[in-house]
C-alpha cells in the first residue's frame, strides 16, 4: 500500500490534486478539509489510502493522519462508501466528525448531504467504542460540549441569527476550546457573527 506522496504539485482543485513523484504523475482525490489546507507551494506531502475495486485503484489524499483514520474508519461501516466518507470529510472536520460520533449526535452527521437517519445512526453505532477508545475521548465531555454548543446555537437563534451561519462560528469556537460554558461560547459568537 502506498503511506504517503511527497512530491511536486502539478494541480490542485476542490475534489483533487496531481503530485508528480520521480516523473509520475499520482491523481489523488481529496476532500474539501484537505484542500483548504494544501499550501501553494511546489512540494507536498499527502497521506494517501489506495482503495481497490474490481474495476478500479482510486487513491485518496489526505492532509493528515487522522483525516486517514477517520476515512478508513468510516469506509467499515456498512452503506457508506468512499464518496459518502469524502463527503462527510467534506462538510466537517475529522474532529467535527469525531465528536458527533462520540456524543451520538445524529442530526450532525445526518446533516451531511447523502445520509439519511439509519445511516446515520448505523455510523454511531459501529464507530462510536473505536472513536472514544483509539481517540481517548472522554464520553462525558464530548456530550457536554454537544450540549453545550446546542444550548449556544438555540440562544444565537433566538436573537435572530441564521442556524447555519451561527453553527459554522460556534463549530470554529468549540474546536479551539472546548471546555467553553455554554455564556463564553456564545459571548465569543457574538463578536464573530
Amino acid at each position: 500500500m502506498i503511506a504517503h506522496l511527497n512530491g511536486k504539485l502539478v494541480e490542485k482543485s476542490p475534489t483533487h490534486v496531481i503530485i508528480e513523484c520521480g516523473g509520475v504523475g499520482y491523481f489523488l482525490n481529496v476532500s474539501l478539509n484537505t484542500f483548504s489546507q494544501i499550501p501553494d507551494e511546489e512540494n507536498l506531502r499527502l497521506f494517501t489510502h489506495l482503495l481497490v475495486r474490481e474495476d478500479s485503484h482510486t487513491l485518496y489524499g489526505f492532509i493528515n493522519k487522522v483525516e486517514r483514520e477517520i476515512f478508513v474508519l468510516l469506509l467499515s461501516v456498512s452503506g457508506i462508501g468512499a464518496s459518502t466518507a469524502r463527503t462527510m470529510l467534506s462538510s466537517m472536520t475529522p474532529d467535527q466528525v469525531k465528536t458527533a460520533i462520540a456524543s451520538g449526535d445524529v442530526a450532525a452527521i445526518q446533516s451531511i448531504k447523502g445520509i439519511g437517519a439509519k445511516t446515520a445512526q448505523r455510523v454511531i453505532v459501529d464507530l462510536k467504542d473505536k472513536i472514544l477508545k483509539v481517540y481517548d475521548i472522554d464520553e462525558v465531555s464530548a456530550t457536554t460540549n454537544n450540549t453545550s454548543k446546542e444550548e449556544a446555537l438555540s440562544a444565537l437563534e433566538v436573537l435572530g441569527f441564521a442556524r447555519r451561519q451561527a453553527e459554522k462560528v460556534v463549530d470554529k469556537i468549540v474546536a479551539q476550546e472546548s471546555s467553553l460554558s455554554v455564556e463564553n461560547i456564545i459571548k465569543k459568537a457574538l463578536k464573530n457573527l
